[in-house]
């Protein structure tokens, strides 16, 4: 994982050039957003337990039969990895949007995971629709405005919701 800055500069060293102007702005409107970012991730990760717990609800009450004898969640042990697995990829998505790159969530999380859910006979689709849900919860969380920095924070919502998207997308 390359945190932003070094991204650019190894990009810039790769091409041979100058890290460019615009290069350079897209970094300092990151830093003038670090105080959102933080908080962004601190809400979301204060709150991690109730986020997975009440995807997991929604979830299986719309797909009663993961949960039903039989289902990919029946038992203790198959619900626990299930829990397990939504707070991975929401951990993840976390130090995605702390780092402003994808790469750390594709390289340690979302790489094989799909196949490995295939070998298993996990649906995909009910994962992803988890990670959907777990998507809302923490957008509303992160975008409520009492207690955090004050600004726009739409393309940091964005980019949050990108990350989950990713995620869906890799599992489904």
């Amino acid at each position: 994982m390359l945190d932003a800055f070094t991204k650019v500069v190894s990009q810039a060293d790769t091409r041979g050039e100058y890290v460019s102007g615009t290069q350079i702005d897209a970094l300092k409107s990151m830093v003038a957003d670090g105080t959102k970012r933080m908080d962004v991730v601190n809400r979301i990760t204060s709150n991690a337990s109730a986020i997975v717990a009440n995807a997991a609800r929604a979830l299986f009450a719309e797909q009663p039969q993961l949960i039903a004898p039989g289902g990919n969640a029946y038992t203790n042990r198959r619900m626990a990895a299930c829990l397990r697995d939504m707070e991975i990829i929401l951990r993840y998505v976390t130090y995605a949007t702390f780092a402003g790159d994808a790469s750390v969530l594709d390289d340690r999380c979302l790489n094989g995971l799909r196949e490995t859910y295939v070998a298993l006979g996990v649906p995909g689709g009910s994962v992803a629709n988890g990670v959907n849900k777990m998507k809302e919860a923490a957008i509303a969380i992160a975008n409520d405005q009492n207690g955090v920095t004050r600004g726009d924070c739409s393309s940091l919502m964005a980019e949050l919701g990108s990350y989950f998207d990713r995620a869906a997308s890799a599992v489904g």
